[in-house]
């Protein structure tokens, strides 16, 4: 199984609600690509207070690399994640991913 990990440092004017947005649509579009597992995704609320400013992610776990691989090619991903990018800090610069062999 591969876990896809995505951090946000979302700009300071993006308010909650179009984050919310966003996480909803990549939430559904989870729920239809063949191969993908789950959506869990929100605002930390960890007690460490350590974020750095990445205060939003979310997890994907996906079957296989086919299968993330196929996530990262559809349209309405990508769509999604240049909303994504379009809020953050920085651009790309304000966003982690890391995909991890689980």
């Amino acid at each position: 199984m591969i876990r896809h990990i995505f951090l946000t440092k979302f700009k300071p004017e993006t308010p909650e609600d179009r984050i919310a947005e966003i996480y909803a649509g990549l939430s559904a579009l989870a729920d239809t690509l063949p191969g993908a597992q789950s959506f869990t995704g929100g605002r930390s609320e960890s007690p460490e207070q350590i974020e750095r400013g990445y205060m939003h992610g979310f997890v994907i776990d996906f079957d296989s690399w086919d299968a993330l691989q196929s996530y990262a090619d559809n349209p309405e991903h990508q769509a999604l994640g240049g909303q994504l990018v379009a809020n953050a800090v920085g651009g790309i610069d304000g966003i982690l991913v890391l995909d991890l062999d689980v």
